[in-house]
């Protein structure tokens, strides 16, 4: 049982890479022989991976046909990045005052990777993810952390679709270039404007300098 866990653990990690590095787009239809043939294991751990995938929302299958990568539309990431903006902000409006210089200069360590334009757009995306998750761990509330990680995770293969549609010219740290004034807006207490450059820094998703101008 744990060698076919493994394999399927295997598989499932081996296409959401795939996705990621932008060698599977969406709207790409994928199949169970195929999987099988490129893995090179049986069928049992490529259908459960495939089930999973589906469960998880990255894949949805076509009976009869195959497997289609999920296509996030420009709304749905919109209502996601709202949803970040109204989590996020109501802690810091609430909490702000209970911060530590410590836990402030833990955020400029992680903010050091943000700024690092030599990584891949997905290691620049994790920097980013754990920028904002280590900030939310700060108000130890165990269950908005969970929403926010669970809301991060789709947002990443979010990030791979419209990245790789995008102006790749743009340097990688230009969406996470608030971040420093967050920290900054964070050491003064000073709530609206930490509020204010959380709004500008999720503007700026997937290779778009506002990508809230997308949904309009």
């Amino acid at each position: 049982m744990k060698v076919a866990s493994n394999l399927k653990d295997f598989v499932y990690k081996s296409i959401e890479s795939d996705i990621l590095a932008g060698n599977l787009h969406s709207g790409d239809i994928i199949n169970e022989k195929d999987l099988v043939e490129k893995y090179g294991v049986s069928k049992s751990p490529v259908r459960d991976a495939l089930i999973a995938l589906c469960a998880d929302g990255i894949l949805k299958s076509i009976p009869r046909y195959g497997y289609e990568i999920i296509t996030y539309s420009v709304d749905g990431v919109y209502s996601m990045l709202q949803f970040r903006f109204v989590l996020e902000s109501g802690f810091i409006s609430r909490k702000i005052d209970t911060l530590t210089e410590r836990q402030l200069d833990e955020l400029e360590q992680l903010n050091e990777d943000c700024k690092n334009d030599e990584r891949t757009p997905f290691e620049h995306w994790a920097a980013n993810e754990t920028f904002h998750l280590k900030l939310m761990s700060f108000w130890h509330n165990d269950y908005a952390l969970q929403e926010l990680r669970l809301t991060m995770n789709r947002l990443t293969r979010a990030y791979a679709q419209f990245y790789w549609n995008s102006n790749r010219d743009v340097l990688l740290s230009k969406d996470t270039e608030h971040h420093t004034d967050i920290i900054e807006g964070l050491r003064k207490k000073d709530a609206a404007t930490v509020i204010e450059f959380l709004r500008l820094d999720l503007h700026n998703f997937g290779g778009f300098e506002d990508f809230f101008l997308q949904a309009r």
